[in-house]
Order: C-alpha cells, then structure tokens, then sequence
C-alpha cells in the first residue's frame, strides 16, 4: 500500500463530503470531476501558448510594440515562477478546494480585463498579473485534488488525463491562436478562458477535499528567497537568448552604459545569484525543521527517490515541448512563410497522438512498470526529433514531418500518463499540495531552460552559418564586407521571404538581393538542424534522470527481499 492510500479515516463532515467508505479512502469519484480539473489544467497552459501567435494583431489592436508583447509574456512566466510555491502554501492554509475555485476565479477575472483590454498597460495588468496569481492558486491544488478524489488504477488515469490536457493546450494553442486572430480576433480566447472558467466553478462542488485548512504561519523570509531566486533563475534563461549566456551580447542599458559587469553577460549572473538564493532558502528550510518551526517548503522530500526522479524527468519533458514548440514554428512561419493557422495546422497530429497515448499509457501501466513507459517515451521522443531533423528542408516533406509529430506525440503522451502519478504518490495526500507546487516549478523551470536553450542554439548556429555563407557567396566583396559589418553583433531571427527586400532597401541589386536571400535560407535551416540535435540530446539525457522511477508494475507484489515477500514501504524503500 502506498503512503497515500495508507492514511488515517478522516473527519464525519469530510467523510460525507467526499463519499468516503469506511476505510477511509474516498469512494469512486465520477470522471466529471477530472474533466473540470482537466479544463482548468488545459486553460492554464493555452494562456502560455496561444499569444505568441497572435503577437502581431496585438501590437497592431493596441498601438504597442513587439518588445512590449515579449515582456509582457516573460511576466507572465516570471509571476508564476515567484509565486507557484506561495500558491501551494495558501491551499494548505485556505484549503485546497477553496485555493482552486479562488484561484479560478481570479484567473477568470484577468481573462475578461485581458479581452477588454483598451491598451498594453491594462493588458499587462490582466494577463500577465492577475492570470498569473490565479494560476500559481489553481495548478498546484490541480494535482493535489486528483489524489483526494481517486485512487489506485483511477488514480493514474486521471493524472494520465491531465497531462493530455497539458500536451494538447501546448499543441492547440497555435491553432486556436491562429484561428481566432485569423478570422475574428484575439481577444476570444480570453472571452473563451471566462466562459470555461466559469463551468469549472459550477463543478467544483463535485469535488472532495480530504483534507481541512490548517494553521500555520509561512515565513516571510522563505517566500522572499525563493520568488527572488526563481525570477531570477528563470529570467536569465528566458533573456539568455538576447543578453548571451556568458559572453555579453546585446545587454540592457541604463542611461546609456550596458550592463555587463566584469565584461560577463547578466544572463550568468541572474542564474549565479537565483542558484545563491535558492540554496539559501534550502538552508533556511532545514533551520526551520530543526528549531521546531513550520518550514515553508519541506525540502526533505527531495530525499525519495522516485520523487527526485519523476520531478527531474518532468522537467526534462517540459523543456523538450518548449524547445520543439520554439523551433516548430520557427521552420514552418519564419522558413516556408505558412501563417498562424497553417502553422496550427500542421502541429495537430501531434495534439491527437498526445491525448490518445496519454490513455494507451494507462493501460500499459497493468502491463508494464512506470520506469519502463518513460524509458520508452524517452526514447522514441529521441527518434522522433530524428525523423523530425530529416524533414527539414526548404520544401516542407509532409508525411515525413506529420509522422514525425504524431511519434513525438505519442512519446510526450507516454510521458504524460506516468509522471504525474509517479510524483503524486510519493508521498501521503497531506504533503500532496506541497508537491504539486513542486511540480508547478519544475514544469516553469523546464520550459524556461528548453526555451533558453534551443533558442540560443538556433541564433548562434544562425549566426555561424550565415556570417559562413556570405564568406563563400558569389556576392561582391564590398558586400559581404558591409554584411559582416552589419552582422556582426549577430543575426536576427526574421521571414526568409522578407531579405531580399531588406537588401534591396540596403542598395543591393535584384540578383545580389536573390544571392543574399538563398544565403540566409541556407543558413535557417542548417541553424535548425543544430537545434533539432540539440533537441534530441536533451531527450537522450533525460534518461539518466529516469534511475528512480519505480520499476514494479503497479498492484504486482514486488520481487522478494531477503527471503520475505512483504514490501517495504515506498517512502522507505525510496530514500537514500
């Protein structure tokens, strides 16, 4: 029996309201309340996909700017990585259930003043703020509801279900975006998020909490070191791309003096100092349990090991979907010049494999252990960034590029059906809320470093290959010369389709126009290739985070040790 199955029968008026039997487990739950969570789930990651499609109408509806688009995103992200930790906190204290129609409701508020929005301070304000405070509330209690609501082999399909919800508002999001600002407007999608948050609240009360709130005091100085160290982990990874990871690129200015000490680009020293915080914030936690005192986070939890696992391959997956959602489009809008919807379009066969192989998971897992389906997700993950890095080429290979995302799919999918169960039920449903906000973090920092990683191999390798290829054109020196001058300080990610307009603008003649165009295609695609590799290595190394995962299939006695049969408890068995 696993530690969250093993708990003691809770009060009466909990009991009743969560149709607990007299084991004190709760009864089956009807599958209506995974569908509300997994709404809610599906809602929470849309909002951080949908908008990079439709960056371009925005600025256009709001009289703004790209850049201003782009930090609005990046507070969107920075909000939740401060806060997620915060957020499981208050559910503990308000009550898990409460936290989430809280937070649902105040997620649904910014939706509706993001739809509205007049201009970009108020949609800052809606979207990236208030949504951001109702998702740090909703996603951690997500997870720690599905373990109230359901057990053992339920259990693991609706984990399954909200990790399909997950995958396919990452896939969707580009259609969805795409659609909307395509033929009616962007701001839909906000109106939608109202609308959908709205139904789950009517739902939510189907929905059980075992658990009540309970006193404690949170310590001001934990949540201040770790919202500090995660924005600024979180924000030196996002800026990698531009600042440079070491060597300074192009770095943030004030009155005019780039900020770069000691000739290291910010984005290292962000990352050194969040690391710095967040070691001491670790610190502040054991300080805490020795003194007697409530710590914010318990960091102890780090020590079982299928835990430390199934967080760490969550992380890796998440930063393989940022990555491969950074470099998809890039080939598909920047290269072949297809729109948002096109792009969308051409995503789907990986939102369908997801969802479907999310459930062929759960049904693997009567078969076969946890550790054996992520392996294989792993690995098939790996081939399909093969299959994938084959595709690219300047004429779309169509089947080879649809079967290679319906494989990626069904690998992510793979992924989806396991880990969320594998954290869940590592430990007893009154740590529960602490490990979804757990997983809420690792889930940010995964997309964050994905992101910062793939992107910053594509604009390096952009750079190599371009400044490569004008050397060896057939254009005149003086230009190459003046394009070497221009690029020096790197290249910019732009349409292949628009050069031979910028360099016509630039004096050049219509062939020299044409050369510099092919050179610049050229090198797009070899700098996707080199991130394509990059993609599957990160996929490959995934398997080495993979060791603690529980390799027993779940219901199957274990082998027997030491002559006994009886098995070891997992919070025993799994611990250093």
């Amino acid at each position: 029996m696993s530690p969250s199955e093993a708990q003691p029968e809770p009060p009466a008026s909990t009991a009743a309201s969560a149709g607990a039997t007299s084991e004190g487990a709760p009864a089956p739950t009807s599958w209506v309340v995974v569908a509300a969570l997994s709404a809610a789930q599906f809602v929470m990651v849309l909002d951080s996909t949908v908008m990079n499609v439709s960056i371009s109408q925005v600025v256009e509806d709001l009289d703004t700017t790209v850049s201003a688009m782009q930090a609005a995103i990046t507070f969107y992200t920075l909000t939740m990585a401060a806060l997620m930790l915060v957020g499981a906190k208050l559910g503990d204290l308000w009550g898990r259930l409460r936290a989430f129609v809280i937070g649902a409701i105040i997620y649904a508020l910014g939706s509706l003043t993001t739809a509205l929005s007049p201009n970009i301070a108020v949609l800052f304000t809606g979207w990236s703020v208030v949504e951001g405070v109702g998702a740090v509330l909703v996603i951690p209690a997500i997870a720690a509801l599905i373990a109230d609501n359901y057990e053992g082999r339920r259990r693991v399909t609706a984990y399954a279900m909200i990790g399909a919800a997950s995958g396919a508002a990452v896939a969707a999001g580009p259609l969805i975006g795409g659609f909307l600002t395509t033929y009616a407007s962007w701001r839909y999608v906000f109106i939608g998020e109202v609308v959908v948050m709205a139904v789950v609240v009517l739902f939510a009360r189907r929905i059980a909490d075992r658990h009540e709130p309970v006193r404690l005091r949170i310590d001001v100085l934990s949540v201040l070191l770790s919202s500090a160290g995660l924005i600024a982990v979180v924000l030196g990874m996002l800026q990698s791309k531009t600042w440079g990871w070491i060597i300074p690129l192009q770095s943030p200015e004030i009155g005019g003096v780039e900020i770069a000490p000691l000739g290291v680009s910010l984005t290292a020293w962000l990352i050194m100092v969040g690391v710095g915080l967040l070691a001491w914030f670790a610190l502040r936690q054991r300080r805490l349990i020795d003194s007697g005192r409530e710590p914010f986070l318990d960091v102890s939890l780090l020590r079982i090991a299928r835990l430390r696992s199934g967080l760490s391959s969550l992380g890796a997956q998440y930063a393989v979907t940022a990555g491969l959602f950074f470099m998809v489009p890039v080939y598909l809008q920047m290269t072949l010049g297809l729109d948002a919807l096109q792009t969308g379009l051409r995503i789907f066969p990986l939102s369908i494999s997801l969802i479907l192989f999310s459930f062929a998971g759960t049904r693997l897992s009567t078969r076969w252990s946890p550790k054996r389906i992520v392996v294989v997700g792993q690995v098939v993950l790996a081939a399909a960034g093969l299959l994938l890095l084959a595709s690219v080429d300047q004429e779309l290979r169509q089947v080879a590029f649809s079967v290679g995302m319906f494989i990626a799919g069904a690998a992510l999918g793979l992924l989806a059906s396991q880990l969320g169960n594998v954290n869940m039920s590592s430990v007893g449903p009154e740590k529960s809320s602490e490990v979804g906000g757990m997983q809420g973090v690792f889930q940010n920092l995964g997309s964050s470093l994905g992101t910062a990683l793939i992107g910053s191999m594509l604009i390096s390798a952009l750079a190599t290959s371009f400044a490569g290829g004008v050397a060896s054109s057939d254009l005149p020196g003086d230009v190459r010369t003046a394009v070497a001058e221009a690029t020096d300080d790197g290249v910019e990610l732009v349409p292949a389709s628009t050069v031979a307009e910028i360099g016509t603008d630039a004096g050049l003649s219509d062939d020299d126009a044409a050369e510099l165009t092919r050179v610049y295609g050229d090198a797009q695609l070899q700098a996707l290739q080199v991130a394509f590799v990059g993609l599957i290595a990160i996929a490959l190394l995934a398997l080495l985070l993979s060791r603690g995962i529980p390799d027993e299939v779940e219901g199957r006695a274990p082998p027997s040790r030491g002559g006994r049969n009886a098995k070891v408890p997992e919070e025993i068995e799994e611990r250093p």
